[in-house]
């Protein structure tokens, strides 16, 4: 069964930081592209970040671009982002993404608010 569950969201002041991971489980890990993707109420959802299956490539959008950090281990299968000097627009509910091939998982989201 193919899981992927994101925790460390939460309330953070604006300029603060925040660790998002995303536990994967029941599919090849290693063969994917891992993404976060972001959805504001009454706004499209959004590609904040990619990571290749290697974990030697990365891209971001360009609202967070210089701010946050994806990363992977593909030992402990996980995928982390990094949201450094946070503003209140960042605030939205973040989701876990893997793809490869025709192949897309999603996890169940993690609420982020940024607010003083």
């Amino acid at each position: 069964q193919v899981q992927l569950v994101e925790s460390g969201g939460g309330l953070v002041q604006p300029g603060g930081s925040l660790k998002l991971s995303c536990a994967a489980s029941g599919f090849t890990f290693s063969s994917y592209f891992m993404n976060w993707y972001r959805q504001a109420p009454g706004k499209e959802r959004e590609l904040v970040a990619w990571i290749a299956p290697s974990g030697s490539r990365t891209n971001y959008g360009d609202s967070v671009k210089g701010r946050f950090t994806i990363s992977r281990d593909n030992a402990k299968n996980t995928v982390n982002l990094q949201m450094n000097s946070l503003k209140p627009e960042d605030t939205a509910v973040y989701y876990c993404n893997a793809r490869f091939l025709r192949y897309d998982h999603w996890g169940q989201g993690t609420q982020v608010t940024v607010s003083s």
